[in-house]
């Protein structure tokens, strides 16, 4: 591969095009681009690979965690499924118990639970259906929920439903907050992560509720993340990046408005702050990773990446990593610009 100006500014103008293109039209070349490239034995070794797995998963079943029944049972193929994904998404942002009832009650209402009881291997699941079914009995957002605020929740407070509804859900959200994700700070998802690093497991830590919203969040994000990479760097095991834990950031909580009409900005805003990341987690010999974000902030993103990859301060660092989404409709153009 070349990298030349011309060539690149080519590759990029191809995966600005590709932004709106027929999915059923890229599955069709992926797929023929398989067959083209990818010798006969390479292919039929993954593919014994593939259902390898699936027997093993099958055969496991009965190990599955409780969360693994109770998505298997509400999934995100009906609308109980959707509401509870989001409770336990939106809960883990929500300020106060006052809110946290209304939105336990907004979204739980709303659901046939009664269509899932007894549907689930698992008792646990049942269990809980019968619990959602009785929380869509207690707990109702009346209307004046929206006139009358705060009558509303002090009438709610008052009711002996709303507190033990929300206990009980944000106890199913630490279940779900133990699957995945590793530890509340920094210092204990390392401690938990030691177990799977000993087995050869290599992590690039990141944080939830990236997404900054003001100058100030942003600066109290870019404080997280440096004090991040200072606390994987001093357990590292050596000065390969690749065999040390990382850091994975995500653009957006470092400013803002990343995104795509800011460009500009972001050049002088946004990269002066990134850059100062990854110089320090050049310093700690770890890797540090441009993290994927929604599709429409992918230009950004490798606009960013592009002008790390070419920072004189960087360079002759094996550390510099971008995420990219597989799925996307851009990956296989994405691959071949990140490779140039």
């Amino acid at each position: 591969m070349t990298d030349s100006p011309a060539v690149l500014a080519a590759m990029r103008d191809a995966i600005s095009a590709r932004s709106h293109a027929d999915e059923p039209e890229c599955v069709r070349e992926l797929l023929e681009g398989a067959g083209r490239t990818i010798a006969s034995p390479v292919r039929e070794a993954a593919v014994q690979r593939a259902r390898g797995l699936v027997r093993w998963c099958r055969a496991a079943g009965h190990r599955a965690g409780t969360l693994d029944a109770f998505l298997q049972e509400f999934g995100l193929s009906n609308r109980e499924g959707v509401a509870l994904m989001c409770l336990a998404e939106a809960l883990l942002r929500v300020p106060d118990e006052a809110t946290a009832d209304a939105l336990i009650a907004e979204k739980i209402r709303a659901g046939d639970w009664g269509s899932h009881l007894g549907k689930s291997a698992s008792a646990f699941v049942n269990a809980s259906v019968w619990g959602l079914m009785l929380t869509g009995r207690l707990v109702t957002l009346e209307a004046d929920a929206l006139d009358d605020t705060v009558d509303w929740v002090r009438r709610l407070v008052a009711r002996l439903g709303e507190p033990v509804v929300r206990r009980a859900v944000l106890q199913a959200m630490r279940i779900l907050g133990g699957q995945y994700v590793l530890g509340r700070s920094i210092g204990e998802a390392m401690r938990r992560g030691r177990a799977l690093e000993k087995a050869g497991t290599r992590f690039s830590f990141d944080m939830l509720g990236e997404g900054a919203r003001t100058f100030t969040d942003a600066a109290r994000y870019f404080k997280a993340y440096s004090h991040a990479i200072g606390t994987i760097g001093s357990a590292r095991r050596g000065d390969d990046p690749i065999a040390n834990d990382g850091i994975s950031v995500k653009l957006s909580a470092l400013h803002p408005r990343f995104e795509y009409a800011q460009r500009q900005r972001l050049e002088t805003e946004l990269l002066p702050a990134v850059g100062k990341l990854a110089l320090k987690a050049r310093e700690h010999r770890l890797g540090f990773s441009i993290d994927a974000e929604e599709a429409a902030r992918l230009e950004p993103t490798l606009d960013l990446f592009e002008a790390l990859a070419r920072d004189p301060e960087l360079a002759g660092w094996n550390g510099l990593g971008f995420v990219l989404q597989a799925y996307q409709k851009r990956a296989p153009l994405v691959a071949d610009w990140l490779i140039a």
